[in-house]
């Protein structure tokens, strides 16, 4: 049995618990750190089970007994405490991004050179069933060789002000996310970026310096041309939709959605919305990369995504913002670690 220390009891510090209490039977949580615990969170921990509830995560870190800790704190603390954890000798699961500063994640990554833990960061869109099959049908060579790819992805609404103030920006807190999946649709790296943006949704959000709509198009290392577009807003619900089209034909996946029932009578054809927002669209996937980190430590095997495939996201989106703010294509390796 693998005990896990989750550190941050916020929305995905739960969802993380949840998962593992319920799902994931080779691991428990032993305890759980939040320097904001309040009343109703210790209730909800204890009606898990969750043995040790503490403010502080250091007692996580210097607790023996634990062989890992889910870091799900607020970003920026995330690569502070991934080194802590890892000097502690604690295997890590780290969510995205591990840090919105790349000195900081070269810091990460020359601490795990010392050290033989497990680190995996939390993309957990790569372990949702569509995107696995259109992965799978890349990597078995369906479609033949990689020409065009195309990932939307649209929220259901836009977040608070206060939120998009310290979120690092649409392209470090949502587009980060897609740009994880082109890497992973083809196996292959983004070499140079071409970001369009705007803020069409919400104008304090352009206020604020940021954007809320954005078209960004991408030169891949196999020769392949990508294109992500994205909306803090679609009125219809969360839309997440991949495409890759190749020499031998295309894999599509659409939305999923309570049912896939189809109404058609004199008055139209009608279907169900998509599911609401990432809670209720990724639940499995959030089971799923937990159980496979579980699987790695027991098995001491390669965690599926990697210190690497957290760093390059991060550098896809400093180029893209790059790119938004020069008005050019901006190759990956402008940007310096």
């Amino acid at each position: 049995m693998i005990n896990i220390g989750i550190i941050g009891a916020g929305r995905i510090g739960k969802v993380h618990a949840e998962s593992i209490t319920y799902h994931v039977k080779e691991a428990r949580v032993a305890a759980i750190a939040d320097p904001f615990m309040n009343e109703a969170t210790k209730t909800w921990a204890e009606n898990l089970g969750i043995p040790k509830i503490l403010t502080d995560y250091k007692e996580i870190l210097s607790d023996d007994s634990i062989d890992a800790v889910l870091i799900c704190s607020s970003t920026d603390t995330h690569a502070d405490i991934s080194i802590e954890a890892i000097k502690a000798n604690k295997h890590v699961f780290c969510e995205k991004p591990i840090s919105q500063d790349l000195t900081k994640i070269q810091a990460v990554i020359d601490t795990l050179k010392t050290s033989n833990v497990k680190f995996q960061v939390g993309f957990n869109r790569r372990f949702d069933h569509n995107f696995e099959a259109v992965r799978n049908a890349v990597a078995e060579g369906k479609i033949g060789d990689v020409h065009i790819v195309k990932v939307t992805s649209r929220d259901p609404d836009a977040p608070p002000i206060e939120y998009v103030k310290v979120s690092g920006g649409m392209f470090l807190d949502m587009t980060i996310h897609d740009f994880d999946m082109v890497r992973y649709l083809t196996s292959s790296d983004v070499v140079e970026v071409y970001a369009y943006g705007t803020s069409l949704v919400n104008p304090l959000i352009s206020e604020v310096g940021d954007i809320d709509t954005a078209i960004i198009t991408m030169k891949l290392a196999n020769g392949a041309l990508a294109m992500i577009d994205n909306s803090r807003k679609a009125d219809y619900g969360y839309d997440q939709r991949a495409e890759v089209f190749g020499s031998k034909g295309q894999v599509a996946v659409t939305n999923d959605t309570p049912s896939t029932a189809v109404i058609s009578t004199a008055t139209g054809v009608t279907g169900e919305k998509p599911l609401y927002f990432f809670l209720e669209r990724y639940m499995a996937s959030f089971t799923k990369e937990v159980s496979l980190f579980v699987q790695a430590i027991i098995n001491d095997t390669e965690v599926p995504v990697n210190i690497i495939d957290g760093l390059q996201p991060v550098l896809i989106a400093k180029a893209a913002k790059k790119s938004l703010d020069e008005h050019r294509p901006v190759l990956l390796s402008e940007i310096v670690m």
